[in-house]
């Protein structure tokens, strides 16, 4: 017998076992009434409603509805809503600014946009079929109790969700993941973080980003409490973590940061001392960081790898048995590797240090984009007659105990704060200002945020344009993390002969001593 696996599992199960269980525990201080406390049976509830709200607005399986949110209980149920009932959810990032949100609604072809209410004005401009408010307006439309939805044939290669990353374009590209992604990720994501109906799991994580890197999943089918944060302040992660009796959290090294800051200042003991496990990442946060996670906080710290097109783990990092009896600075280097493969995810270097990978949780394909799928999805390059793998763009080595480092990017991304930003994206928007003649993003590295966004610029004779200026003129184009934290003005830029961007070059001077090209 061959079932289909859908998100819809994890649900189904949670009501059954869990149904008067608290399953959310809502964000309190959010501008849209929030939904408060409640439990998996009425969790269960909600979702069908809103899917027989997608079918009373003629909404059929397969089309998209894009919600524009901050982490809240009902972006949480449209996972299960939106794609249990057959519908494409498209988690967009709350941090895009309008023209960055409105060609994603117009790539995906979304009919419905729900937006968060503290982007409603900056969203104004934004045009879809049907566009609510999330709260009271988008609840009455879009919520139908009482009411049986639509029986819809589970299909696992069916796209639940549409993910938007950014890339190496200038524009971003949509992520295909299947309801077989996504289970598959889950089950092993939370077999390997051990979830079970003990745990705690506060968002930390934004939601949009690669569904909450799939834990949502995990914790639901175990029928885990969700404790809902709508803003990451490293106080009020701990307050939470103390209050609700949190247990694991997610989140990239910037969060981290956050934490180790605030519990400088913390007055009493620090709360989920040997009972907190963080997982870690974005990009692999300085051994010294992992230490003081372990040492300071007493919480376990784990490290993941994955991009959003791999659902998104391909490989963990988190304490064995074989490395108890290491001091602590000795464990948290072990630790600083990417980690070892998944449970059924192959991993290998190609013959050009390119980091490539195989197994379930490597997406569909780009929505609308085939070539670029295409480019993604192949046989090694030492080996154009194999099996395909999916081809990171990061270099690295695998050592001899099968664990993964990543060591350089060969895509021309920058991770900020666990945010890819596309290079040529933002030099798009540098360009684009008149007096603006060459320009060369890179990222450097920042003890804060892991990686900053630097703009090196070649003003037109004669301009006076300030960085400052600079900088405010980007943030009309862009996401304010997409925007360079610094410009450097200078006469030239090195090139090739053939006039190429030599950033192999620019990067140079801003990584020496390190052994790393990431940070």
């Amino acid at each position: 017998m061959k079932v289909a696996l859908t998100i819809n599992d994890h649900l189904h199960r949670a009501e059954d076992l869990f149904a008067h269980r608290i399953a959310v525990v809502d964000e309190p201080d959010q501008p849209a009434p929030n939904w408060g406390t409640f439990t998996y049976g009425e969790m269960a509830d909600r979702a069908r409603a809103m899917a027989a709200g997608l079918d009373a607005l003629g909404l059929a399986p397969g089309e998209r509805i894009a919600m524009v949110s901050h982490n809240s209980a009902r972006l949480l149920t449209a996972f299960f809503g939106v794609s249990g009932s057959g519908r494409i959810l498209v988690p967009v990032n709350f941090r895009l600014v309008a023209e960055e949100v409105q060609y994603i609604v117009e790539h995906s072809g979304a009919r419905v946009l729900l937006v968060d209410p503290e982007l409603a004005d900056a969203m104004a401009g934004v045009r879809c079929e049907r566009k609510l408010i999330i709260g009271t307006e988008a609840d009455n439309e879009m919520m139908r109790f009482g009411v049986e939805p639509r029986p819809w044939t589970a299909d696992e290669d069916a796209t639940a969700t549409i993910n938007y990353t950014s890339g190496t374009t200038a524009r971003p590209k949509g992520v295909q993941l299947t309801h077989r992604n996504l289970w598959l990720n889950s089950a092993v994501f939370g077999w390997q973080l051990g979830v079970n109906d003990r745990d705690v799991y506060l968002h930390t994580l934004p939601q949009f980003h690669c569904n909450g890197w799939g834990v949502l999943y995990a914790v639901t089918g175990m029928g885990a409490k969700h404790v809902i944060l709508r803003k990451v302040d490293g106080a009020e992660i701990l307050r939470r973590v103390e209050r609700e009796g949190v247990t694991l959290l997610c989140g990239a090294p910037a969060v981290a940061n956050m934490i180790l800051d605030a519990a400088q200042t913390w007055n009493g003991p620090i709360p989920g001392r040997d009972r907190v496990r963080m997982v870690v990442a974005g990009a692999p946060p300085p051994t010294k960081t992992i230490e003081r996670i372990e040492t300071e906080l007493g919480w376990e710290f784990i490290q993941i790898y994955g991009l959003t097109e791999t659902t998104p783990l391909l490989t963990m990092n988190r304490r064995t048995a074989e490395t108890d009896a290491l001091t602590p600075a000795a464990r948290a280097a072990k630790l600083s590797r990417a980690g070892g493969a998944a449970l059924g995810v192959r991993m290998r270097i190609s013959s050009q240090g390119e980091v490539l990978a195989r197994g379930n949780h490597i997406m569909g394909g780009y929505w609308s984009q085939p070539d670029a799928t295409a480019d993604a999805i192949k046989p090694a390059g030492d080996d154009t007659g194999g099996p395909e793998w999916f081809h990171t763009g990061d270099g690295g080595t695998i050592d001899d105990e099968h664990y993964v480092t990543i060591s350089d990017r060969k895509k021309d991304v920058i991770i900020s704060g666990g945010e890819n930003v596309s290079s040529i994206e933002v030099e798009d928007a540098l360009f684009s200002h008149p007096e603006v003649t060459e320009v060369a993003v890179i990222g450097v590295p920042d003890e804060k945020w892991g990686e900053l966004v630097l703009g090196l610029v070649v003003r037109a004779p004669g301009s006076t344009l300030t960085e400052d200026e600079l900088i405010a003129y980007c943030k009309t184009k862009l996401a304010g993390y997409k925007c360079p934290k610094r410009i450097e003005f200078r006469e030239a830029l090195a090139r090739t002969a053939t006039g190429k961007l030599q950033k192999f070059k620019l990067r140079e001077p801003y990584w020496q001593g390190l052994t790393r090209q990431v940070n």
